[in-house]
């Protein structure tokens, strides 16, 4: 597509229910913002309530002829998508950044990485099984069989606006589950999108609804406590995860949970400094620090804390932050403005308790939602930095001394979802992978994330996993069928 606009324009604005693009039923809309201008992309429907069970009775009205299409028809569906996404990267990278700020070689990874979940399903659908086995009294047969969890709410957030999609579609279209997606108010264009392109390679009416709205609380809790929902997914913070478990207790839903994160990022003497500072920047800076499995938190042995210190300041002050659609931009703009004044309050935080900004750390003029990518050292243990989600380009660095304290101070947190270590020891990183409390380990790597590998957290980064063979178990029951001969 030739410029913003035409791309602007190619996107549905209204919700998808039933296998019909509709107006809200109270017609209102709402503004989507580029968050590097401040200027409104487009405006779009905005759900009400009524709109929300509309949605989830032509989920419901779907479900059953979707459960009975055979495996290599619905991962079929998923492997056009996928070859139809990577055929649009340009068109779908270039849509997330206008909405979410990103810059335009990071989201042509994202849609790299997303349509990934699309191939890895497609390949899965056809791999669901049970089992059959004799009785150990000898006189049963034991038949367990698989099926489809059956509709699913599905909460996306803006971060990752096709990938967190991506990887719960992808799961619930090869286990044959119909859903209700609700994705972020601030990036709901490039999931809009991605309807239409799925609507465009044959899936069924009402295997996919989406509705976008500004008062999510209000359109999904009726979703949830509905008994023709089976099952809720979540990608979000952990306190807005919490209150989502507790509507869905009453149902007794299937729920999955991916919430919040604090990563340690620890750096062993005998680390590659090297390899540490090319895995802290990408551990720290992907999606603009605006990510789950972000480094929250670099633990650096003492003895070359200063050395890394100086190179990663050395490098994220290399970092050219702008409108993610020019060229030569590194770093775009945060999400919203409240964001960008949470970030510079956890800084602020810090360097009054003592820490000092080696790089970044003050406000910039002008318009979008920018922040600098800052290096902070001296950090005291009890700055709010250390121990709350930062969401943003800020590196706290702190030091230890040997390999119990900085195990103990990396699962000092209730949080749980993924930790990062480098050490050229193969002893040391088996046994400090295993005394972690994290779901997810990254071992002289900055990066994690996989589609063949199970996502999730443990304690308070929530519970289910997403990717990997294991992503499809989250969208399947198991049934039991014992045969007397």
């Amino acid at each position: 597509m030739s410029d913003h606009t035409t791309l602007i324009e190619s996107v549905p604005t209204r919700l998808l229910i039933g296998g019909e693009w509709v107006d809200a039923s109270g017609g209102a809309t709402f503004d989507v913002v580029n968050p590097a201008t401040g200027d409104v992309l487009t405006r779009i429907a905005d759900a009400t309530p009524d709109d929300g069970q509309r949605a989830l009775a032509a989920a419901t009205e779907a479900q059953r002829e979707w459960r009975a299409t055979e495996p290599r028809a619905r991962g079929e569906i998923l492997r056009s998508a996928f070859e139809l996404l990577t055929e649009r990267v340009d068109d779908f990278a270039r849509l997330m950044t206008l909405e979410m700020g990103k810059a335009l070689g990071e989201a042509r990874g994202e849609v790299a990485y997303g349509a990934e979940f699309f191939r890895w399903f497609s390949e899965e659908a056809v791999r669901i099984h049970g089992r059959y086995a004799q009785a150990p009294a000898g006189s049963t047969r034991l038949i367990t069989m698989k099926g489809p969890v059956g509709p699913t709410l599905m909460i996306t957030p803006w971060n990752f606006p096709l990938a967190m999609g991506t990887r719960k579609i992808g799961p619930a279209i090869a286990a044959g589950c119909t859903m209700v997606v609700k994705p972020a108010a601030e990036t709901p264009l490039t999931m809009l999108a991605l309807a239409a392109l799925l609507e465009e390679v044959g899936l069924p009416k009402g295997v996919l609804n989406v509705v976008t709205t500004t008062d999510s609380g209000g359109v999904c809790e009726p979703i949830i406590t509905d008994p023709r929902l089976r099952k809720l997914t979540f990608t979000g913070s952990t306190a807005v995860g919490r209150k989502l478990v507790a509507q869905a207790s009453d149902q007794l839903l299937r729920v999955s949970m991916e919430l919040g994160g604090n990563a340690p990022f620890i750096v062993f003497d005998d680390a590659d400094l090297d390899a540490a500072v090319d895995g802290a920047m990408l551990a720290k800076m992907r999606n603009i620090g605006e990510a789950c499995t972000s480094a929250n938190r670099f633990l650096v042995h003492t003895s070359v804390a200063d050395e890394f210190s100086r190179r990663l300041a050395e490098r994220m002050g290399a970092l050219t932050v702008g409108d993610g659609t020019q060229d030569g931009v590194d770093v775009g703009p945060l999400i919203t403005e409240k964001a960008r004044a949470g970030v510079h309050e956890l800084v602020s935080d810090a360097v009054s308790a003592g820490a000092r900004a080696v790089v970044g750390g003050a406000v910039p003029d002008g318009p979008g939602f920018f922040y600098p990518p800052t290096v902070l050292v001296d950090v005291p243990a009890s700055a709010r930095v250390l121990r709350e989600e930062i969401f943003g380009p800020v590196a706290p660095v702190t030091t230890f001394d040997d390999e119990d304290e900085a195990v103990a101070r990396a699962n000092d947190t209730e949080y749980g979802l993924v930790a990062y270590l480098f050490s050229r020891d193969h002893a040391r990183v088996i046994r400090v992978s295993e005394a972690l409390e994290f779901g997810m380990v990254g071992v002289n790597t900055g990066i994690v994330s996989n589609p063949a590998a199970p996502f999730g957290g443990v304690k308070q980064s929530g519970f289910g996993r997403e990717g990997g063979f294991e992503g499809i178990e989250e969208y399947l029951e198991t049934k039991y069928v014992g045969s007397a001969l």
